[in-house]
């Protein structure tokens, strides 16, 4: 079974992709949408160049996809032959016990403190944000290192779930709290000894079953969560979202979108990412021959492998690249692979990218990103 895992209902299914084919005359009129809508082009210096990038419009055989029943076909293919470098995930838990271990009131809005089972071995503790009166409503996980960031406890710019919920969504935030303090950062499955799942995937799979923790709440709407993230976050909300495609929308905020052995920040070779190999781990940094690379990521750059073929896998869902220091303007290159696939399936406007000069997100990329998820999930007034 392919990580794209779950089948959905029929009324989330014709209500998701009821939103995405929403006329541009509604969009218009949208104030949502006139925030985000110059960022949904590149530059016109960059119009057109796909660089070296392999087009996912392509079958490993060559042939070209020229029907959106050929892209069914290559995005099989797609989910398959990552499967292969990453490893198939475990059957996601659809049907999570949720154990809320306090609640408070906060502005306007109530917080739970929360434990659910997002491994079948492993348990995880976040926060739940749910508006006042709250009724059918969007909603969004966020993910990162740990999940008091994210509602306004640590770093400032960095409170989506805070800032999100305060437009009328629902929001769960999630992190690898004790991986992180450990240094290991991720998931490891079945054990750190013996992987069998990419670490990075297997964030993915946690974020799946998420998911499933908001879909099940009476004051969500299932056909309307999406997920978001920074950094570390931004490399986790890619992957669950590119993987499991119940996720509505995505917005990833400077992840290093694609492959670079050049930037110490995109570094997807680390152990606790693609490049899993036994204890001890490599020295942190660039790889270098004296600190190689190893697993998936090595057999991935050699294949001529890159992240633009997952992204191919949002289509025709939306998503945001927040992009800062590891995600600049020329990540239009890569982007413009998806905005190909969604041509070809009938869709325009359905990826979008903002540029910042430093890592951190800020006042003015946090609007965008907001916006965002504002336009695409709709939130009840």
């Amino acid at each position: 079974m392919p990580f794209c895992v779950t089948h959905c209902s029929l009324r989330p299914c014709i209500a998701l992709f009821t939103l995405l084919a929403l006329p541009l005359q509604a969009q218009q009129s949208d104030p949502a949408w006139d925030l985000i809508k110059p960022y949904a082009q590149p530059p016109a210096a960059l119009a057109g160049d796909l660089g070296q990038y392999r087009s996912p419009l392509l079958f490993n055989d060559g042939a070209a996809v020229q029907t959106p029943a050929d892209w069914e076909r290559r995005k099989q293919e797609i989910r398959n032959q990552w499967t292969q470098y990453l490893g198939e995930w475990p059957a996601v838990i659809a049907q999570p016990e949720v154990e809320i271990l306090r609640t408070e009131h906060r502005e306007t809005f109530r917080q739970e403190r929360i434990r659910f089972r997002w491994t079948a071995k492993e348990t995880t503790e976040g926060w739940l944000l749910t508006p006042d009166g709250a009724k059918h409503a969007p909603a969004v996980i966020v993910v990162y290192y740990e999940p008091e960031t994210a509602i306004g406890l640590a770093k400032p710019d960095r409170d989506f779930a805070l800032q999100l919920t305060r437009k009328g969504f629902v929001c769960l935030s999630i992190g690898t709290t004790e991986a992180s303090a450990a240094g290991t950062y991720a998931l490891y499955h079945p054990s750190i000894e013996n992987v069998t799942v990419q670490p990075l995937s297997m964030l993915g799979y946690a974020a799946a079953n998420a998911w499933h923790v908001l879909a099940a709440r009476p004051e969500v709407d299932p056909a309307r969560i999406g997920i978001t993230g920074h950094s570390f976050g931004g490399k986790w909300s890619m992957f669950a979202s590119c993987l499991f495609e119940k996720f509505a929308c995505a917005a990833w905020s400077d992840p290093g979108i694609v492959f670079d052995d050049t930037r110490n920040s995109i570094n997807y070779w680390e152990p606790w990412y693609l490049g899993f190999h036994p204890k001890p781990w490599r020295k942190r940094g660039l790889v270098t021959p004296e600190n190689p690379a190893h697993g998936p990521y090595l057999r991935l750059r050699a294949d001529g492998r890159d992240l633009h073929e997952l992204h191919a896998l949002m289509a025709p869902r939306p998503f945001l690249v927040s992009g800062g220091s590891e995600d600049t303007a020329d990540r239009w290159k890569p982007l413009q692979h998806s905005i190909a696939v969604n041509k070809l399936l009938g869709y325009q406007d359905r990826v979008f990218m903002t540029n910042r000069p430093d890592h951190a997100p800020n006042a003015q990329s946090n609007a965008v990103l907001v916006a965002f998820f504002e336009h695409f999930l709709k939130p009840t007034p």
